[in-house]
């Protein structure tokens, strides 16, 4: 199954969850938190093809 990547989307692997902040062509920022809801967390960006690593094996999050 092949999911699109989105702004907004918030993805869950183990304990911390990741929320796409910014989508561009070749890179996505993003924010790593502690609870999905939180606006709080750590801002990072990354290559699409990093992000897509850091996520293998993650869940997409049901929308709130």
């Amino acid at each position: 199954m092949k999911l699109k990547l989105q702004q907004g989307q918030i993805w869950q692997k183990g304990e911390e969850f990741f929320r796409i902040v910014q989508l561009e062509r070749m890179s996505v920022g993003y924010k790593t938190l502690a609870d999905p809801l939180a606006k709080e967390g750590t801002h990072q960006t990354v290559t699409k093809k990093e992000f897509c690593r850091l996520i293998k094996g993650a869940a997409l999050a049901p929308a709130p």
